[in-house]
């Protein structure tokens, strides 16, 4: 018999109904919160005013794989690409608390270390375009 196969989840999602909030974004770090909370398409309306919310917070949704632009046939490019440029020691001390670890990506990927440069990714790191005076 075989085994069902577990949907991984994106940890790095867009701002979408169904997704979750699951941290926001601090002088360039993700901080967690204690517990996930569903998007609704209020909070979207709500939060997108202020330029996209993938700057100012986290979300994790289903993985989209082949369907994603950050695929690269054969996993995540997001998690390559912050590993090669963070290159985190492995086993650099516990892991921080996750609701997401047993389903995600990342950990799937690369395992602990993904997780300890996780707090490091925005997933939209794009300077917002102000008034100029």
């Amino acid at each position: 018999m075989d085994e069902p196969v577990t949907q991984l989840a994106c940890p790095s999602a867009r701002a979408e109904p169904g997704n979750l909030l699951y941290g926001h974004v601090s002088e360039g770090q993700v901080h967690r919160l204690g517990t996930p909370i569903a998007v609704t398409p209020e909070f979207v309306d709500a939060v997108s005013g202020n330029g996209p919310p993938e700057q100012r917070f986290r979300f994790a949704g289903t993985c989209q794989e082949g369907r994603c632009a950050q695929w690269t046939g054969t996993g995540c490019g997001v998690i390559e690409r912050v590993l090669a440029d963070l290159q985190p020691a492995a086993g650099a001390g516990p892991l921080p608390r996750c609701f997401l670890r047993s389903t995600c990506r990342w950990f799937a990927q690369a395992g602990g270390t993904a997780c300890s440069a996780c707090s490091h990714v925005v997933t939209d790191a794009r300077k917002s375009v102000g008034a100029q005076a």
